[in-house]
Order: structure tokens, then sequence, then C-alpha cells
């Protein structure tokens, strides 16, 4: 069932990006000059063809989208633990986060005045940039896995949209700058207000076009409270001071306390890829850092979508927003299993935080506003 069932999706995806190469096609042509087909295709076009392009992975069939498809928050379709490569039998280690509104994560830095590593991308901070963070899945072996530059430079220049890429950036020979270039590409997309609508419930409430049902003003008045919800200390609900959007994270790194989660199928694949099998420890941003203060920290996710985008958490530990909520709540109250990572766990901000459940559904009530596709 598990197979067909991503057959139908990568199906899907197919079917998404043939019909996103036509439409790109037909409405950039000029009826002046039948020779002109897809020419004026702008930079952000080709990088959504290259995002959602299946054939760019070794064998083909999966895509950027594949992971993230776009009518699903661009998070796994399948709401998978870990989303699965293109290699049967092959996953990746961590649940695939949301691409929406990762455009206005920071550079990833230290802050002295915080004492805080601050934005960059994935869970862990490894990639500065987006561009650096396209770059990665394509010669992930539990991605894309291509094995070298050389083979996705071959793949890209057969592409239906190769000209209207040159067109763009002209006509590149060194592959390695052809590879700055499509990530290039693909970061203009997802920076893109496809990518990050702003088109949630709580969106039009703020402009005054949405009302809030009492359930909702309950949770979210939970949610701002430092004494009681404690939500906004780290998932802001203040207009950044960049982008002067609301962004429900502060970027910051921190260890909640979840423990593994024994049903991640990553602990089962080949040990050339997991040699600690059921064993692995998930590091987080200590891997990238290389600092033990940082072990089992992982960035916090802007929860925007959040209602749509389980399974919950960098391991897919927790199934429903319900579920993820009341850890929050009662970690340290409740027979919860013991933290992947316990020596850096947040102990001040959640845990004990004496929620009613009535509190719990109201602040999930809140989150579900935070869906875009309200209007």
């Amino acid at each position: 069932m598990y197979l067909n069932k991503l057959k139908n999706t990568l199906n899907k995806n197919a079917f998404l990006t043939l019909s996103a190469l036509l439409t790109l096609s037909l409405t950039s042509c000029k009826d002046d000059d039948p020779t002109e087909t897809s020419a004026k295709l702008s930079k952000q076009d080709v990088g959504k063809l290259i995002f959602f392009d299946q054939n760019l992975s070794n064998p083909a069939g999966q895509s950027c989208g594949t992971c993230h498809a776009g009518g699903f928050a661009f998070t796994d379709p399948l709401h998978s633990i870990v989303s699965p490569g293109i290699v049967d039998g092959l996953f990746g280690d961590r649940n695939a986060p949301s691409v929406s509104y990762a455009q206005f994560s920071p550079l990833f830095h230290y802050d002295n005045n915080e004492g805080l590593y601050i934005g960059g991308q994935f869970w862990d901070g490894r990639a500065a940039t987006l561009e650096e963070q396209a770059t990665k899945p394509f010669f992930n072996p539990l991605e894309m896995n291509n094995t070298d530059v050389n083979m996705l430079a071959t793949k890209i220049r057969t592409a239906a949209y190769y000209n209207d890429f040159v067109n763009i950036y002209g006509n590149i020979s060194d592959n390695n700058e052809l590879l700055n270039k499509i990530t290039d590409a693909i970061a203009t997309f997802e920076r893109s207000d496809e990518v990050s609508p702003f088109t949630s419930k709580f969106d039009y409430y703020k402009k005054g076009e949405a009302i809030l049902t009492p359930m909702e003003e309950k949770g979210m008045a939970l949610f701002m409270d430092t004494l009681k919800g404690k939500c906004a200390l780290c998932h802001l609900i203040e207009s950044d001071p960049i982008s002067g959007k609301i962004l429900f994270t502060d970027f910051t790194y921190d260890n909640i306390g979840i423990p593994q989660n024994k049903f991640n199928p990553f602990y089962k694949i080949p040990s050339k890829h997991n040699p600690a099998g059921a064993g692995y420890i998930d590091l987080g941003l200590g891997k990238t850092t290389k600092s033990s203060d940082n072990d089992g920290q992982f960035k916090v996710p802007t929860l925007r979508n959040i209602a749509v985008t389980a399974p919950y958490f960098h391991n897919g530990a927790f199934a429903s927003l319900e579920e993820a909520v009341h850890f929050y709540n009662a970690r340290d109250v409740e027979p919860f299993p013991a933290p992947e990572i316990k020596e850096t766990v947040n102990k001040d901000e959640l845990g004990d935080l004496k929620l009613t459940e009535d509190e719990e559904q109201a602040i999930v009530a809140f989150l579900k506003t935070l869906t875009d596709g309200y209007k």
C-alpha cells in the first residue's frame, strides 16, 4: 500500500511538472512571432521547473517537489516520518521541513549578544543560504543520489527548459558554475509568493478581513502569554524586523527533549549509510558546530501551515498536532520516553505548563488559523 501511494504521488508530481512546463511555455509565446516559444520564461519560472523535475535524480523519478509538494505546504505529501529516497530501501534521516517561508531565515551565524546560533537552513543549520540548501539533496545518496555535478549537468542540458535556462544565464560550460546557476534559479522560486503566500486566516484577521472564533482567540491569548502557554517566546508573533512579516519563529535552535522515534525507517537502512543502526543518535546542531553544547538542538520551525505538515519535530516523533502540543505542556509530568539527548534539554520554557485539556485544544484551534489558502 505504501509503495502504491508513493507511486501515485510521484505520477501526480510528474503530471504537475509537465503541466507547469506547458503552461509556462504557452503563456510566454508571442502571438506575432510563432518562433518564440518559451524564450520569455523568468528565472522564477525556470526555478520552478527545476524544482519539480523528476529527471534530475539517479535514477529518474524524484525531484525537490517529491518531498516538498506544492499542494502540501511544500512538505512531504505522504506525511512520512522521514521521506524515502529515489533508491529503493533508503530513507532520509529527518522529517522533511517545509520550504514555505524558508526564504526569511537569516544567514546561519552566531549571535554574540544572544549567545545563540541563529538562521540557516535544514534542521541543523548546515546550509547557510537557500542556494546552499538547494545543492545538497541532488548529491545525497539518501535523496536524489546524483554521483557528481557532471551527472546533474548532463540532465539539465537535456531538459526541455534548458534553452530558457540559457536565455537567463547564458551558455555555461563549467559544470560547477552551472550548478551555482541551478541553485540560484531554485532559490528564486523558493523566494516567490507562491511558496510563501501569507494567505492564512490569521493573516486576514490581522488585516481586519476575518474574525477569529472564541476558541481561536483564547488559543491566541494562551499562545502569547509568556507565563502560561509560552509559545511566543520562540515562535514570535510580532513582525520580523527585516521582512516586516510575522513568521512564528525566532530562527534559533533548541533541544525540547524529543525522544527517539523507534519507527524511523532510517534506523533500518544498510549500514553503509547508517553504521549505528537503531543506536543512531541525531546530534542536530551539535554536528554542524562540532560542539557538545549544541547536541540535540534543532531549528525552531515556523508554525505557519503547522496543522497540515504532520508528523512533527525533526524525527516525526508525534503524529498529530494535539500530541505535539500536549508534549510541550506535560513533558516533565507524564511518562514520556526519555529525550534522545538529555544534557541540553530546555527545562525553562516547556514541560510543565499546567494547561488544561481545553486550553490545549484552544492552542490547537489557533494554530489551525495559520494554514495558507483561507481565501
